[in-house]
């Protein structure tokens, strides 16, 4: 029997006054080999609800795809938007149903009319919280400290952004697995948008080497 592959991650999603802003880090780890430098973790289910997904790349593609198609069944049957929470349940229920053949750790976030911005956490076997924040992946091991001191209740969009940038950075540096550049999607009443943030401007972090500094032998 082969030996179990170590896949790698770093997401993270918090709500604000307002709205929720999701990130991910790009990089695809298969082991020690990076097998894509750019991936977009971060998928959407609906106009204003997104997912983040962590395990196995094919596991949580499949996750999204089946619940972008019940959505769009659902919102076409009853002709509105889908509530974050329905569509979080509709992820629950894939990933619990199919645990034991599926690597999902996955969080959901958006923003509806019910209950504004929020968030949900489906971790590896399939349970289900909402949560002012989550992060997942291998490199949430090396964040949690840095998100209980520094997450707060209330914050503006651009305090959200900073967290979550500053989150990723920190974990993108302690985790060999995550790595690359952040995007983040922020969402609100007003809508989605997206942001991208390449490598040589992800914030540096102690003990790493400065963007353009060279070493001396």
């Amino acid at each position: 029997m082969d030996p179990p592959v170590s896949m790698g991650t770093s997401i993270i999603a918090v709500t604000y006054n307002g709205g929720v802003i999701l990130g991910a880090d790009s990089r695809t780890s298969t082991g020690s080999y990076i097998a894509n430098r750019v991936a977009d973790k971060i998928t959407p289910l609906a106009d204003k609800v997104y997912i983040l997904r962590s395990g196995s790349a094919a596991d949580t593609q499949a996750i999204a795809s089946y619940v972008q198609l019940y959505i769009s069944q659902h919102q076409a049957e009853a002709n509105e938007e889908i509530p974050v929470k329905t569509a979080a349940r509709l992820a629950m229920n894939m990933a619990y149903n199919n645990k034991d053949m599926l690597q999902a750790g996955l969080i959901i976030a958006g923003w509806d009319k019910y209950g504004g911005g929020t968030v949900w956490g489906i971790p590896l076997g399939g349970t289900i919280i909402q949560t002012p924040f989550a992060t997942g992946g291998s490199g949430s091991s090396y964040i949690y400290g840095f998100c209980d001191k520094y997450w707060k209740a209330g914050m503006t969009e651009t305090e959200a952004k900073d967290f979550v940038v500053r989150a990723l950075s920190f974990a993108m540096a302690r985790d060999a697995s995550s790595g690359g550049c952040i995007r983040t999607v922020t969402i609100d009443a007003s809508g989605v948008r997206r942001d991208f943030l390449p490598g040589s401007q992800v914030p540096v972090t102690y003990g790493e080497m400065p963007n353009g500094q060279t070493v001396v032998a």
